[in-house]
């Protein structure tokens, strides 16, 4: 499958040299989302590597995934690129378009909320790429204390050769 970017894993209050603008995440997260993990995940797909997709541990948790942005790279050709999505929502049997991409007109596209049920499987339908998809999955753990309010992020992984 296609490059994979993970963010997952720490707790703010463990590390004070790390410094995260909790406010910024606010967009992004709802105060239903307190107690729980956020993780930001990210893929490639082209024509080398058609299909990625996002899977879970089989758990007693809740788990949500966002997508937040679908986007050409700089060296895409001058053709469109049709990127479906399927997940395991009961009325979506089908992959569905959600995505028809041009770098002259329409390089990326940014949603503000679009949550699917994990398993998610992107393919691009058509168009050789690369196309990066970008989307966050949420932990949500139903016996967590509602006492207490922290939000996990960290990094574990990176797409090859960045920083």
């Amino acid at each position: 499958m296609g490059s994979v970017m993970l963010v997952s894993g720490f707790k703010e209050a463990e590390d004070p040299s790390i410094n995260i603008d909790m406010e910024s995440f606010s967009a992004s997260t709802s105060s239903s989302v307190l107690n729980n993990v956020c993780v930001l995940w990210g893929c490639e797909i082209s024509g080398k590597e058609r299909t990625a997709v996002f899977e879970v541990e089989d758990d007693l948790l809740e788990h949500q995934f966002f997508i937040r942005t679908i986007c050409l790279s700089a060296e895409a050709n001058e053709e469109m690129h049709v990127v479906e999505v399927q997940d395991r929502t009961p009325c979506r049997s089908h992959p569905v378009p959600i995505a028809t991409l041009r770098p002259s007109c329409l390089p990326m596209v940014s949603f503000s909320v679009f949550e699917l049920m994990p398993p998610v499987t992107f393919k691009l339908r058509s168009g050789q790429g690369p196309v990066f998809i970008s989307g966050q999955h949420v932990t949500l753990d139903p016996d967590e204390d509602e006492g207490g309010h922290d939000t996990i992020f960290s990094e574990t992984t990176r797409f090859a050769g960045r920083r």
